[in-house]
């Protein structure tokens, strides 16, 4: 996507010369010093093979032709060993950094609400062996308090050292871990405790009073509950026969003698490590049973695929340690001596709602190398930093636009642009600390839009991941050096992926020039199933060599390299009343890169002729479009007004022409919602994907006004 020029046609000409000149000058030198040569032929070789040149067959990464790799270490098979490995190699070195909380304050707003305002100082590390040896005091104390080896133990509990803690605790104690995002409702909560049969939680003291407290009574076996905070409180009205200790308390208790010498029973490969529940999207949460083997075969896959990791690398942990991106993410790195460094998305850059204006964000302090990011929150940097461009003085914006087409040309050839980066896109950078050298993103497909505004802005390759928690997070992330766009990379090494037709969306293995199907994943990383839930067994397969597989519902093509491209999900497929097929997915995909939109649910009924939408807008662009349109009223009046509506409409109906939508796949009818969709709500996961089913519960008034009902 170019940026467009609204400038002086002769100064553009000259700007244009100037860059034509220095183009000429420096490229030879460059190119002869740069290496760019053998970059280009790492981006454009064949990345991934089928096995075989039977219609279907699987595809897996060049380097794991003959063999699925499933071990990181040798003889490291369980993940007590894997971290015992890293505390051994990198023992001195910082492990795990918390930053401190200077100062607390309540900012009034001017519309009348209350924020927390926080001032955060310097980040206080722990090293590898000081973890090591938390984890082992923390797990002999839980073994003190009476948890059993390959019992459940649940964690509920926001991102935090703590956590990381904890679950290298239960690693080595082999405790089954069963992780609950913290924006789970009270009944999905009480749901993932019971089902799990826990006795012992872990969790902070704001969850505990704000989330978990209300649903005890519900949860009948839980007897001990342990806060990671280090602040004493006095815990009053609460059941009896719960327990409540502090985490410091119970690695004292597990430092004692008579309890850290008490041998412990290591666990097997084969032994579940965690129990992780889904965000729901679709319904009640799923346990997904996780094996020791299958996290370490995912890891190892991972691993491969990010270049030059190691010692050196900072990561910047803020996203939901509940969620299989993150977990991996964070313990890719701890296996090879990086630093995670603790955030939170209310504090991560110096404008984060949280951050006191004029004080640093975590992203300025800790200045990572290394970040995972969803979609949602990419997005959300990629409009704010346009808005701004768009608030430039001419001569800046031009400049901008100018060195981002430049530069988008460039990189599309396999070109770097230092003095662009240095003189134009510095700022941007500084953002995210000025240092970051790989983005990840994962977690819902990211737009090409928001994906090469990110490769230019920030400097760094974004590479796009894909997988479940049904295979560890883990399937393909795409080559750092690949600088095309809507791709999610090749298998890999760990894994292998085929294609199933899907007759009724209309896509077949044999389809030309793509091979295009239902992806199937199977290797080591693939789980062992869901929690007591038979429901949804057919998911997984096991195939006559023995391995296991496992059905995603997503729609991909392969491209000629070995690339995969996610264009479909068949739960997202609606057939309307004359029998055309929409995509929502790609709806919403297309028209997010609207300026106006911030989010976006597109709903079809099957009994229906017409696609309908819910939009939340950019309250910047949508005020502007008001008062153009003569239209005054407060933000929720603006929201609700029928012009307005009507208006909106009407530029979404453009958007959607110019993505060369087909005619029957564009909204003909939209709600302005004014609340934005948050994990908090219940309306978005902690991944910010949609949960559809709440959102029809929710907007079912609207549903029926838009379709004729009301």
């Amino acid at each position: 996507m170019k940026l467009k020029e609204n400038i002086n046609p002769l100064l553009l000409q000259v700007l244009h010369s100037l860059i034509w000149i220095y183009s000429m000058v420096t490229f030879i030198p460059w190119y002869l010093v740069s290496g760019v040569s053998q970059t280009l032929s790492i981006a454009k070789r064949v990345k991934a093979r089928t096995v075989n040149s039977n219609p279907g067959c699987p595809y897996r990464s060049v380097n794991s032709m003959h063999c699925l790799a499933s071990v990181l270490y040798p003889g490291c098979d369980t993940l007590d060993k894997v971290f015992e490995y890293a505390k051994t190699k990198f023992g001195k070195d910082d492990c795990l950094g918390t930053r401190e909380l200077i100062s607390e304050e309540d900012e009034l707003q001017p519309n009348g609400k209350v924020f927390k305002k926080v001032i955060l100082g310097r980040y206080n590390w722990m090293s590898y062996e000081q973890v090591y040896v938390a984890a082992s005091q923390f797990g002999s104390g839980l073994a003190a308090l009476g948890q059993r080896q390959k019992a459940n133990i649940a964690i509920f509990c926001e991102t935090r050292a703590e956590w990381i803690i904890a679950a290298q605790a239960c690693f080595m104690y082999n405790f089954s871990l069963v992780t609950l995002y913290s924006t789970l409702g009270g009944p999905a909560i009480a749901h993932g405790l019971n089902e799990t049969e826990v006795t012992h939680i872990i969790t902070s003291r704001d969850l505990l009073q704000s989330r978990l407290k209300a649903i005890l009574l519900q949860v009948p076996r839980l007897q001990h509950i342990i806060i990671v905070d280090e602040k004493p409180m006095s815990w009053t009205d609460y059941p009896k026969g719960i327990m409540i200790h502090s985490m410091t308390s119970v690695q004292t208790l597990g430092s004692k003698p008579e309890n850290i010498s008490k041998p412990r029973m290591q666990p097997i490969p084969s032994d579940i490590a965690v129990i992780m529940y889904t965000s729901g999207s679709t319904g009640i949460p799923k346990g997904v049973m996780i094996s020791h083997s299958n996290l370490i075969a995912g890891l190892t896959g991972m691993a491969e695929r990010i270049p030059d990791l190691g010692e050196k690398d900072t990561y910047i942990g803020y996203l939901p340690l509940a969620h299989v991106l993150e977990l991996s993410a964070e313990m890719v790195c701890l296996v090879h001596g990086c630093r995670v460094g603790y955030s939170s998305p209310q504090t991560l850059a110096d404008q984060s709602t949280k951050i006191k204006k004029g004080s640093k964000g975590d992203a300025s302090v800790l200045k990572p190398t290394l970040m995972a990011a969803v979609p949602e929150i990419m997005d959300r940097i990629y409009k704010n930093v346009m808005t701004k461009v768009e608030e430039m003085n001419r001569v800046q914006r031009t400049l901008f636009v100018l060195a981002y087409n430049y530069k988008m040309e460039q990189i599309s050839k396999g070109y770097s642009t230092p003095l662009c980066d240095s003189f134009v896109f510095r700022k941007v950078r500084s953002l995210l600390g000025g240092k970051t050298r790989i983005l990840l993103s994962g977690g819902a497909p990211l737009s090409a839009a928001t994906q090469r505004f990110m490769n230019i802005c920030f400097c760094c390759p974004v590479g796009q991941g894909y997988g479940l928690t049904e295979t560890c997070g883990a399937a393909t992330i795409s080559d750092m050096w690949d600088y095309s766009t809507g791709r999610v990379g090749a298998p890999l090494v760990c894994c292998e992926i085929k294609l199933k037709n899907w007759e009724e969306g209309g896509y077949y293995c044999m389809d030309k020039p793509n091979p295009r199907g239902e992806i199937l994943i199977g290797g080591p990383n693939v789980t062992m199933g869901y929690y007591k839930n038979n429901d949804k067994k057919d998911d997984f397969f096991v195939d006559e060599n023995g391995q296991r597989w496992f059905c995603t519902g997503d729609i991909g093509e392969f491209h000629p390299d070995g690339c995969l491209k996610i264009i479909d999900r068949k739960k997202d497929l609606v057939k309307l009343q004359a029998g055309e097929y929409v995509s929502l997915g790609k709806v919403e995909a297309v028209l997010k890169n609207c300026a106006l939109i911030d989010n976006i649910c597109a709903y079809a009924n099957s009994d229906q002729s017409y696609v309908i939408g819910f939009v939340v807008p950019n309250q910047k662009h949508l005020m502007a479009l008001a008062e153009q349109k003569k239209i005054k009223g407060t933000w929720e009046e603006i929201c609700n007004n029928s012009e307005m509506e009507k208006e909106v409409l009407r530029i979404v109906a453009e958007a959607a022409i110019t993505a060369k939508l087909e005619k029957f796949e564009i909204p003909m009818k939209i709600r302005l919602c004014c609340e934005p969709w948050t994990p908090e709500t219940g309306l978005v996961t902690d991944a910010f994907k949609l949960k559809r089913k709440e959102l029809k519960t929710y907007y079912k008034d609207d549903i029926e006004r838009m379709y004729g009902g009301k």
